[in-house]
């Protein structure tokens, strides 16, 4: 894969997990390869690029000799999907503080201002990018790539689900929770870090 084709896959990735997160593709929908590419804005082989990483992430079903189809929400989704992230961020975010660079802190600032934007406007879409890119950065920022990918089929589902459910006031406390755990990741803080990110959970669990 070239640099230019990987980079594509994951703008293609990143249309499409939007698209699924914000319910414009419909839980349970039928999808062709060619509707994805349309909307994805990319060619067909970023976006099969990005369906196998959505297949892989159970957002989007393959089925042999029907096609494809988005992931339905079950009911007991948020129960599983939330027991194991309460379990597994907290150790993500205080590994994160203790071995994130300093482009890694800085992406979180970053990304901080993003949360903190959305939420003065109000904006449920770009609160979820932000936080698709604050679980992105600290993927790339944790040493333990087993944890990371026993998390990364997580968040997209758990990202869904919020927006499902959530509104402008439980968005506002996210992202104050969000901005503790950046906080305590800048200022190297391990044990706030991962404190911090379990009340993140807890609130989730409560919402």
């Amino acid at each position: 894969m070239t640099r230019a084709t990987g980079s594509q896959a994951h703008l293609a990735y990143l249309a499409l997990e939007g698209l699924i997160v914000t319910l414009k593709l419909e839980p349970g929908a039928p999808v062709t390869e060619r509707q994805l590419i349309d909307l994805a804005g990319h060619g067909r082989t970023p976006v099969r690029e990005a369906i196998q990483k959505l297949a892989w992430q159970r957002m989007i079903e393959v089925k042999p000799r029907v096609g494809l189809q988005i992931a339905s929400i079950g009911a007991d989704d948020h129960v599983h999907v939330l027991a194991a992230r309460q379990r597994l961020e907290p150790l993500a975010a205080e590994l994160v503080a203790s071995h994130a660079s300093k482009e890694d802190r800085e992406r979180l600032l970053v990304t901080a201002e993003a949360m903190a934007d959305s939420a003065l406007r109000s904006d449920m879409a770009g609160f979820l990018a932000a936080d698709q890119t604050f679980d992105e950065t600290m993927e790339a920022a944790c040493p333990n790539r087993f944890l990371t990918a026993a998390l990364a089929p997580l968040q997209p589902h758990a990202r869904r689900l919020w927006f499902a459910k959530a509104d402008d006031r439980h968005m506002k406390r996210s992202v104050d929770l969000h901005l503790k755990v950046i906080g305590a990741i800048c200022d190297g803080d391990a044990a706030a870090a991962a404190a911090d990110m379990s009340r993140l959970m807890a609130y989730i669990g409560e919402f």
